[in-house]
């Protein structure tokens, strides 16, 4: 009998359950890259919609002198473009127009995502994300075709981007969750650091696709990512499974804790868990986050309770239920201040580096595509060290601790030139973007799959929308502040920016605090969970 081909023996030497939860890593990972994909042409596109006029004149009367020379017709305006860039963005208000559109965006997202959760978690994730993503690319593609139809009402592009925005919240709850149904907390940062990097990948594709054709029609830069999107979403509803007892697979959930189970035996083994629990030793993750002095015993208080538990558990989480975890108000607001430094980089790095290195804006689009690359760096270095020391909060805090000096030297690094400028790209990426992608993945996550609640399953879509709803607040304001604060200087920017990492930090202290007080548990101290 012939030996198998090496391949062969390769592609049988993983199980079923483990092929299919690499298919559903790769799709989410696909799916959401394809949200930010959508996301950054705005930050590209500024640059061409409002142009420095001298700059522009001195372009084109050289061009146009050239042209005389060589017998050819002068260079001629387009109908819908004036020297100073895209009515009505041509004015020297432009940078809080520009910032109107971003902060429209981030706001309605951010009102969107708190509201998202609680319904994603009650309607098929599958039907959910779909719509959500068909929704997305029409309304991205709308935005550019006010290029062809020359349309300069502000109004148009303002409502544009709010509709927008309200309809992107369909997006993270529901590949979180999806993410969240098949892997187990073995690894989980390091799993869902690889995961996060979508938002880098993401990010650069969206960076040079709208670079491809912001100069010549920028239009395009909108109209290509927002089909991309509505592929995806067709993509989505015909291959997403949401739940692994959808395909009936058999070892994807924790042993040890099957009222995560949606099954007919769910509220039967629930039951048995909670009664076994009584004379378990005390949970390590209870201790460390609920504990006042990390050494007591738990107060009945401190628990969630959820309405319908003693029904099996099938209830969805209430929005002051999913408050009540601990740790859910701290990174909430640890990360409403990581975002809005990281989403002012998202969409004012780009009009930032034109001014001072001196780029076109397909340059420095592409140049800005390196903040992204540190951040994928920077993403799974915070999830493997979390992972290893098993301290989330202080990995987020060390990360915090080391951006805001990176960021002064940034700033100033920056003016001596490209080469300073894409170093410091990389490193402030990295320490930016880690604290950022840990709490909205892994943390979130382990926050909605907490001890507290005792197996309820359906937390998690409601404490993922109000962890990134609270950092929307922040990704909302921060792109507003850069918009009013630029004009008196970058350098104040970075201030404001400093200021921010600060306060993410002061957040994260009881939590920091408690994470190092904890003792290590010892073997046996606590079940192990089956990775998966």
């Amino acid at each position: 009998m012939a030996r198998l081909p090496a391949g062969i023996r390769f592609i049988i030497s993983f199980s079923r359950d483990q092929w299919y939860r690499a298919f559903i890593f790769i799709l989410t990972f696909l799916l959401y890259a394809s949200f930010h994909l959508s996301r950054k042409p705005i930050s590209i596109v500024k640059g061409e919609l409002h142009k420095d006029c001298a700059t522009w004149e001195e372009t084109n009367v050289g061009l146009s002198l050239s042209s005389r020379a060589g017998s050819t017709s002068p260079l001629q305006l387009l109908d819908n473009e004036t020297d100073c860039g895209w009515a009505p963005f041509d004015k020297n208000n432009y940078q809080q127009l520009l910032g109107a559109l971003d902060y429209s965006f981030l706001c309605a997202y951010a009102i969107g995502m708190y509201l998202s959760g609680i319904i994603g978690e009650r309607l098929p994730i599958r039907y959910y994300l779909t719509f959500g993503m068909l929704a997305s690319g029409a309304f991205t593609a709308l935005f550019g075709l006010g290029y062809f139809y020359n349309i300069h009402n502000l109004g148009f592009y303002v409502v544009t981007q709010v509709i927008n925005g309200l309809v992107q919240t369909t997006g993270w709850p529901s590949v979180v969750t999806c993410l969240g149904n098949w892997f187990g907390k073995g690894r989980r940062g390091l799993i869902m650091g690889l995961w996060n990097s979508h938002t880098s990948v993401g990010n650069i594709l969206g960076s040079l696709i709208a670079g491809y054709w912001v100069s010549t029609c920028w239009g395009l830069s909108f109209i290509v990512p927002g089909a991309i999107v509505a592929a995806m979403g067709i993509v989505c509803f015909l291959f997403l499974i949401e739940h692994p007892k959808d395909i009936k697979c058999s070892s994807t959930l924790p042993t040890h804790s099957k009222g995560y189970e949606n099954g007919t035996n769910r509220f039967r083994l629930q039951k048995q868990i909670l009664n076994s629990e009584k004379n378990r030793p005390l949970d390590p993750e209870m201790q460390c986050l609920l504990l006042s002095d990390g050494k007591g015993s738990i107060h009945p208080n401190h628990v969630v309770i959820l309405p319908g538990d003693s029904g099996g558990g099938m209830a969805a989480i209430s929005f002051i239920g999913a408050l009540k975890i601990p740790g859910v108000v701290e990174f909430s607001l640890c990360l409403l201040f990581a975002k809005l430094v990281s989403y002012t980089f998202l969409f004012w790095l780009p009009l930032y580096i034109t001014s001072v290195d001196h780029l076109d804006a397909k340059k420095a689009g592409e140049l800005s595509t390196l903040f992204d690359v540190g951040g994928i760096f920077g993403g799974i270095l915070a999830g493997v060290i979390s992972d290893r020391l098993e301290k989330r909060a202080s990995t987020c805090g060390l990360m915090l601790l080391l951006a805001a000096p990176t960021l002064y030297v940034f700033s100033t690094v920056s003016k001596m030139g490209v080469e300073a400028t894409v170093a410091m790209l990389l490193l402030s990426g990295a320490l930016v973007s880690g604290p950022y992608a840990l709490i909205t993945t892994a943390v979130s996550a382990d926050l909605g799959t907490h001890k507290s609640l005792k197996g309820n399953s359906h937390a998690l879509s409601t404490v993922t929308a109000i962890i990134d709803g609270t950092g929307s607040v922040g990704a909302a304001v921060g792109p507003l502040l850069a918009g009013l604060i630029s004009p008196s200087g970058w350098s104040n920017v970075f201030y404001m920016l400093m200021f921010a990492d600060a306060c993410a930090l002061l957040f994260l202290i009881r939590l920091i605090h408690k994470e190092l007080s904890c003792p290590g548990s010892a073997p046996g101290d606590q079940v192990p969970l089956k990775e998966h």
